[in-house]
């Protein structure tokens, strides 16, 4: 019974020590245990003296993306109007600059009231300021609009828009709710 024991603590040890290695697990037969282990080849492959490979060629194709669509649908058919294309989940958003001002413009959205803000860009030290929502109701056309007063000219600003009563698609799925412009400077 004691020689068991011992025989098992070496055994423990030398695996311990060693590895699978120790019982030659874990290589293929050429010696080399990374490509047993993993299943195929090397990630990359180093020899003594000699320079790595380059990377290979990646695999699928870039396709372009047409830089104009109507990227969200409208309640009234005779609405002819194309929009920027957008993200696939952001309602395009048209933005005008004017005299510490900047006017918004956005297709309608499922009878949906809105709100809309005007983000200051610039660097804040600390707890950032709440945004100032501005209400805008359900427009009744192709398109709704609205101006944001008040702000700094020549400051950078990003504004978002907010359809908070999209509704829903049989799915589940939201429709369009949120859009953003990009950095716009009121004039």
């Amino acid at each position: 019974m004691r020689h068991t024991r011992i025989a098992l603590v070496l055994a423990a040890a030398s695996l311990t020590l060693g590895g699978c290695a120790a019982l030659g697990l874990g290589k293929d037969k050429t010696g080399d245990s990374s490509a047993a282990a993993g299943g195929g080849k090397q990630w990359i492959v180093v020899d003594q003296g000699k320079a790595t490979p380059s990377p290979s060629e990646s695999f699928g194709k870039p396709t372009a993306t047409p830089t104009v669509s109507l990227s969200a649908p409208t309640p009234d058919p005779s609405c002819t109007r194309i929009w920027p294309r957008t993200e696939p989940v952001m309602i395009p958003v048209e933005v005008t600059p004017g005299s510490g001002s900047l006017t918004v413009e956005w297709p309608t959205q499922y009878n949906s009231n809105y709100r809309v803000t005007a983000v200051l860009q610039g660097v804040v030290v600390g707890r950032q300021p709440e945004p100032v929502w501005q209400d805008v109701p359900a427009g009744t056309g192709c398109a709704v609009s609205t101006t944001i007063t008040g702000l700094t000219s020549g400051a950078a600003y990003i504004v978002w828009l907010d359809a908070p009563n999209t509704g829903r698609e049989r799915d589940g799925t939201r429709h369009l709710y949120s859009g953003r412009s990009g950095v716009v400077y009121p004039q």
